[in-house]
């Protein structure tokens, strides 16, 4: 059985609520049973629980935080039982979207709440999907009017956007869809976002590698859109052309682990399957590494720039490079780089740069 879950955040006034209805419809088409976790912040509000109903901001998030993750089970367990063999389960934003509402202090009094850290909630996802505000792009079309709990100004939904996007970034998989489009093409860009990461038909990753020099490690930490991002990667013994590797991701003690299997089929387009695994799996499964490669130990920057999504990754063994790579739903999509970012030269074919040969053939 093959269960999904996916978040749909964005600013006020994305059009989040018609992309729930191009969900249901795209996807039930599809063979798909869609679930779909409403919005815990509209529920409380509306119900009155609100930020000024309760004694402090920190006593209304505790309860939001509860009642979002107690939700997100219910339906995990009712997705389970189901006839089907494909669920996708859609949240109505996520456990980490409130962290825009919160301070530091508030945040981590709310993680101690709950028992949890913040690797867990924000990787808990398979996918994120962020629309952006009708404030950032599309100003015409901004309203209060079709949801009671939404009070921004154009001016303050366009900074809550800027920090929805920070909140979810470092997720491993995260889209942002942006207003250079029509409304329908929006729509019609958000569906093809999820299919492709759902592999309907295939799961076909585009990515492009760039070489670029040193990064400004400083002025990268200090970005509220950018969130560093530990890795170790270990290669496994395969057959074949496929390539098979297992990952420890996270910060600060905090790790998730995922199994990932590649396909090349062509320069620039990779089948890719990867899965959430446990962390006795993934010890299971370095008995089978391939000890002819060494470990990959990195840091990678994740960095959110007009509506793209960067990966900056930063080796122990280079201090006058590190590599940079964006996935794409085209390969004719223009990518555009921070002037902070200095690029050598472009990568993605070439052998040398990619982890696999780093494995066998990093410095000592």
């Amino acid at each position: 059985m093959d269960i999904t879950k996916i978040v749909i955040t964005g600013g006020p006034c994305a059009g989040k609520t018609t992309a729930l209805s191009w969900i249901m419809n795209s996807f039930t088409e599809r063979g798909y049973v869609v679930l779909f976790v409403p919005e815990t912040a509209t529920e409380l509000i509306n119900g009155g629980v609100a930020p000024w109903t309760c004694k402090s901001n920190a006593d209304y998030q505790f309860c939001q935080m509860r009642l979002q993750l107690e939700k997100e089970k219910v339906f995990e367990q009712a997705a389970r039982v189901m006839k089907k063999d494909k669920v996708l389960i859609v949240c109505d934003r996520g456990a980490l979207d409130n962290k825009a509402y919160m301070d530091e202090a508030t945040f981590e009094a709310v993680l101690r709440f709950v028992n949890a850290n913040e690797v867990e909630l924000r990787d808990n996802y398979d996918a994120v999907f962020h629309l952006v505000t009708a404030a950032k792009g599309a100003e015409e079309f901004y309203t209060l009017s079709n949801n009671k709990a939404r009070t921004e100004t154009v001016e303050e939904a366009a900074e809550m956007d800027d920090k929805f996007i920070a909140a979810w970034t470092g997720h491993p998989h995260l889209r942002v869809i942006d207003n250079s489009t029509d409304f329908t093409h929006k729509m019609k860009r958000l569906i093809a976002e999820i299919a492709s990461f759902l592999g309907e038909p295939e799961p076909l990753e585009i990515e492009r590698k760039f070489l670029i020099e040193y990064p400004d490690l400083n002025w990268l930490e200090s970005l509220p859109n950018c969130e560093k991002v530990e890795i170790i990667q270990t290669y496994l013994k395969v057959d074949g052309r496929e390539e098979i590797r297992v990952r420890q991701r996270g910060r600060n003690g905090h790790y998730i682990y995922y199994q990932t299997t590649k396909r090349q089929v062509t320069e620039y387009k990779r089948v890719e399957m990867e899965r959430r695994i446990t962390k006795d799996e993934y010890l299971n499964l370095l008995m089978n590494a391939d000890t002819s490669l060494g470990q990959i130990r990195k840091d990678r920057y994740c960095l959110t720039y007009d509506n793209q999504y960067f990966e900056i990754d930063v080796y122990p063994f280079w201090s006058d490079r590190a590599i940079l790579e964006i996935e794409l739903r085209d390969i004719s999509e223009t990518v555009n780089f921070p002037e902070e970012i200095k690029i050598i030269k472009e990568v993605t074919d070439a052998p040398e740069y990619k982890n696999s040969y780093l494995a066998k053939h990093k410095p000592k």
